[in-house]
């Protein structure tokens, strides 16, 4: 495999995942990001939608590359101030109550104030509610407890929060034994290896075969991103999102996992077989898996009607949409993926 050592990736995913950026407000983490490729060399824009483009320059202009992974994570926003204080919640993106239950949060206000918080059921106390473990985990049920003084809604609307004010959760990410486990892997893991490749190819002053257009995009989790500002040359369009991991899943938390189908439909067939050839010459370990209930930027691509050949590939991330689990070396597997697919022809189907 013959790709630097991916640590400097582990230490770009910390920082990433401690920005808070829920899908509809990514603007620090693109600055973060547009910050640290301007400290390397690296040059880039910003679209009016708010994702971050790199174009590198190859010897083939005419048939162009592009990889994609989003900045953009699950979150909530404030959908009421209750009577004694406590938040409502209306969610961004898909996942469940029950999977952000306990977690501590910051809601911002709109002057940029960030005030810290538990997202807990209303009949959380076992000693109070009867109903405590039945009671469904949703929106009616789940509130935001203030870590502030706060008796009334006047007392909460006197802190500076709003209706439409944005909720983050906390990350709790750490480095274990090789693991790195964090909410927000999905999609900030990605994020952490198209930076790195970008510092390595930059650094040694490596020429791409074609063309090759990384964007950072900041809508996935609401079903766009990627799919716009795509320029006319392109060919092929990769996805680099998580693979995900459960019962009757290929994939696992030390591989690259390469999709084959989503809830979208199929992948390109050739794309897909380009990119397990290289994992073969190259001696990356991969799984060829599919995900029931996924889509990805690139077949949101596919959708808005762009002639690609798109496919999907990542880390194995487990538990997702939760708090969420990969190991540094299904990071390596898939970033060296990565390189060497930058590197390679264009898939021959």
């Amino acid at each position: 495999m013959n790709y630097p050592n991916g640590t400097k990736t582990v230490e770009l995913i910390k920082d990433l995942v401690s920005i808070p950026s829920p899908s509809g407000n990514t603007a620090n983490v693109i600055q973060f990001v547009q910050q640290w490729l301007t400290n390397n060399g690296i040059e880039s824009y910003i679209n009016n939608k708010g994702s971050l483009f790199v174009t590198v320059e190859g010897e083939n202009k005419l048939k162009h590359r592009v990889l994609t992974a989003h900045v953009d994570t699950l979150g909530a926003m404030v959908k009421e101030i209750k009577p004694n204080g406590r938040l409502k919640l209306s969610m961004i993106g898909g996942f469940k109550w029950n999977a952000v239950e306990g977690e501590y949060c910051k809601v911002e206000t709109s002057d940029r104030k960030e005030i810290t918080g538990t997202i807990l059921m209303q009949q959380t106390s076992v000693h109070v509610y009867k109903d405590a473990g039945t009671a469904e985990r949703n929106e009616k049920n789940i509130e935001v407890r203030l870590d502030e003084v706060v008796h009334t809604a006047e007392d909460t609307r006197n802190l500076g929060i709003e209706v439409g004010d944005f909720v983050s959760f906390d990350p709790r990410v750490e480095v274990a034994n090789g693991f790195i486990k964090s909410r927000h892997l999905d999609d900030k893991a990605s994020v952490g290896m198209l930076m790195n490749v970008l510092r390595h190819i930059k650094a040694e002053s490596e020429t791409l075969p074609y063309t090759t257009h990384f964007i950072i995009a900041n809508n996935e989790e609401i079903g766009y991103g990627g799919n716009s500002n795509i320029p006319d040359e392109t060919v092929e369009y990769i996805a680099v999102d998580m693979g995900a991991l459960g019962e009757g899943q290929a994939s696992d938390e030390f591989t690259v996992s390469i999709c084959a189908k989503d809830s979208s439909g199929p992948y390109h067939y050739g794309l897909r077989k380009h990119l397990i050839e290289l994992a073969k010459e190259h001696q990356i370990a991969y799984k060829v898996d599919i995900y029931p209930y996924y889509g990805s930027d690139a077949s949101a691509a596919i959708k808005a009607g762009f002639d690609i050949k798109h496919g999907l590939i990542g880390a194995g991330i487990d538990a997702s949409h939760a708090y969420e689990r990969t190991h540094e070396t299904s990071l390596l597997q898939a970033e060296s993926l990565i390189y060497q697919y930058i590197k390679s022809d264009m898939a021959k189907e």
